[in-house]
Order: structure tokens, then C-alpha cells, then sequence
């Protein structure tokens, strides 16, 4: 069984003194808030943001669209949410959603834009998970009343299942622009968009410029316990939060979560350069083993490590990794995928090549 890349399983049940002994690869959706974050929130001032009278929450909103250069932003529980509102609004239903066939919101979001959105993915299969108009073009659907319409391409940077690649900015801005000419929207899933920045050496409105709606998550690198936010115009985060209310992710006093969001925003993008290089010293060391290989260039925190060439399997690797203090997420019976992330330092690293240099040693589990 494949399992979702940022929904891995935890490990059996630990005592709850030793969770900070495993060296956890699976996701930087396994942080754990900071002292600061803990302290933000245990002071937050709140009101009811159903009402948008949170303070705080305002107060990020704000700063975020400030940061990407936006009219206006909603803060929403999750980034699949936030994924969903803007092709819902993108969107009328019976419209076609472009998207990468290996995309985040085509394979790990529960066919959402389908159940709920009422829109349907035509994917495109590219080699290295990003989209380029010389792509996008032949899958537009022609203006033919039996045809249903394409209304909307979804771009994803960085790339989770393409190893946390960058998109490059020239092959987006032509897409932007090919699809403004014909009326279609762009959304981008800007998940871990402030790797991206930090890795392009970029601001994440320059990034972001002519798409139509972006979302990112605080949950991720950044580090907060949850949280995403959605950003466009102001007519369309109008929109949003009638959407963001229809499928339940209407919050109250929720400037506890946007305390700790707001701290991450500020405090912790300047750090992401130093999990993209603890990425790079360890696909330096995989890539020595014999009949490891990494899918992708390193370019930010994610590895897709192939590990088809030892001869043995994926989950085989990842429980001699767990027996040895690593956790590790398999995508399947070839693959496993580590991120990293502020939680997992130098010294833990190190830890986890030596775990790998053990594991691909030992015999192989019945």
C-alpha cells in the first residue's frame, strides 16, 4: 500500500519521552511548534473570525497579502482546503482543471475538485513534474458545446512527488500569460512556495506575480501547528470565505493558531536555506551506497530516493531505518521520500546516514 507522502503513518505508539529521540524524515509536516510559537499563542488576542473580528488573524491576513504583493488574504485550516476553494471559484462545475498527472491536488486530495468542486483533472504527464504552455496547449479542450470546458490550470511549486523541485519562473509567466489570452485562470498550489523563495534567492511575490490565486502553507517548513492561507484579489477572497464557511472550515477565536502562524511567517523563512543544504548532505551521502540514486536534483528539502537497485524494497529499508531511530516515508515498493526540515539538525543527519549505511548492511526482513 502506497502511502500519502505528507500523511505517512506514525510510528507504533512510544512513550511520550522518547518522541524527541527519532530522527523524523518523513515530512515537514511533523514539526513541532517552537518556544515562541507556544508562548505567541498562549498570548494571543482573539476574537470571532467567522465575524472577522480576530485581531490576530487580521493581522496576518494582512501581512500576507502584504508579503505577496496581494489585495487580500483567508487563513484556512489545511492547504487541500485552500486548494479547493480556488478552483471552486475558479470553476463552475462540469469545467476541466489542467494539472500535472503527478500534482498534489490531482493525486492527494481525495478527488475534491471532482466530489465537491464539481470539476474534473485532465492531467498531463511531464517529465519532471512542471508544466509548460508547449504542454498545456494540446490539452486545452476546444470551444465545442459537447466538450467540457477547460476553465483552469494548476501549477505546484515546489513539486512534492518531483522531489521538491522549483518551477521556473519563464515556463510559469508564459502559462500565466498564453491563459489570460484565452480566458482561463491560473492557480498555483504554493505549498512550500517559501522553499521556492529561498532556494531562487526570490521574494514570494516575484514568484507569484501573474498567477490568479495562490495558496501556501504555514504547516509545512515554515513550521506552525496549522494552518494554510489563500490569496487573490479582494473580490475573490470575498468569494473565499463564503467557500471557506460552505465546507466547514469556518473558525472562531482563532488567533491561537494565527499567533503561532505569524511567527513562522516572520521567523522562519530565513532558516529554509539551511534545511535545502542538510537535503543536499544527504542525498550526497545516499547516492555513495551502492544501488541508491536520487530521482531529481536537490534543490530544496525533499529527496525521492530510489532504492530499486539494492534489491531491496522500499518499506523493507524504511522499517530497518525505524529500527535504528529514522523515520522515513515510503511512496512505494521503490522509493522513499525524506524531507527536511528545522526540527532535524546537523548531528541528526549524520544519525541518519549512518542508520542508512546499516539498514542497506543488514540482512533482509522476512
Amino acid at each position: 500500500m502506497t502511502a500519502k507522502p505528507d500523511s505517512v503513518a506514525a510510528p507504533a505508539a512510544q512513550p511520550a519521552e522518547h518522541a524527541t529521540e527519532w530522527v523524523d524524515l518523513r515530512s515537514d509536516t511533523v514539526t513541532r511548534p517552537t518556544p515562541e510559537m507556544r508562548r505567541a499563542m498562549a498570548e494571543a488576542e482573539v476574537g470571532d473570525d467567522v465575524y472577522a473580528e480576530d485581531p490576530t488573524v487580521n493581522r496576518l491576513e494582512a501581512r500576507a497579502a502584504q508579503l505577496f504583493g496581494r489585495e487580500a488574504a483567508l487563513f484556512v485550516p489545511t492547504g487541500s482546503m485552500g486548494n479547493l476553494i480556488s478552483i471552486r471559484i475558479h470553476c463552475d462545475h462540469g469545467n476541466e482543471v489542467i494539472c500535472d498527472a503527478r500534482s498534489h491536488i490531482m493525486n492527494f486530495e481525495l478527488a475534491s475538485m471532482s466530489a465537491i468542486a464539481g470539476c474534473i483533472p485532465r492531467a498531463v504527464a511531464t517529465p519532471d513534474g512542471h508544466l509548460t504552455w508547449k504542454q498545456v496547449e494540446p490539452a486545452l479542450r476546444p470551444k465545442t458545446y459537447y466538450y467540457a470546458q477547460t476553465r483552469l490550470i494548476a501549477l505546484e511549486n515546489t513539486h512534492n512527488l518531483a522531489g521538491g523541485t522549483l518551477l521556473p519562473l519563464e515556463a510559469q509567466e508564459e502559462i500565466c500569460e498564453q491563459a489570460h489570452e484565452r480566458g482561463l485562470a491560473v492557480h498555483l498550489d504554493g505549498a512550500r512556495i517559501f522553499n521556492a523563495a529561498a532556494a531562487r534567492g526570490q521574494s514570494v511575490a516575484e514568484l507569484t506575480r501573474k498567477v490568479d490565486s495562490i495558496m501556501f502553507c504555514f504547516s509545512k517548513g515554515l513550521g506552525a501547528p496549522v494552518g494554510s492561507m489563500v490569496l487573490g484579489s479582494k473580490a475573490f477572497i470575498e468569494k473565499a470565505r463564503v467557500y471557506r464557511k460552505m465546507f466547514g472550515g469556518g473558525m472562531r477565536q482563532v488567533g491561537v493558531l494565527a499567533a503561532a502562524a505569524q511567527v513562522a511567517l516572520e521567523k522562519t523563512p530565513p532558516l529554509l536555506s539551511e534545511d535545502h543544504r542538510r537535503a543536499r548532505r544527504l542525498a550526497e551521502a545516499l547516492t555513495a551506497l551502492p544501488g541508491v540514486r536520487i530521482h531529481h536534483k536537490v534543490e530544496t528539502n525533499i529527496l525521492v530516493v530510489d532504492v530499486a537497485g539494492t534489491g531491496r524494497s522500499a518499506f523493507d529499508i524504511a522499517e530497518q531505518l525505524k529500527q535504528r531511530g529514522v523515520l522515513a516515508g515510503p511512496f512505494d515498493a521503490a522509493t522513499i521520500r525524506l524531507v527536511t526540515h528545522y526540527d532535524v539538525h546537523d548531528d541528526a543527519i549524520e544519525a541518519a546516514i549512518r542508520a542508512w549505511q546499516e539498514a542497506l548492511a543488514s540482512a533482509k526482513v522476512g
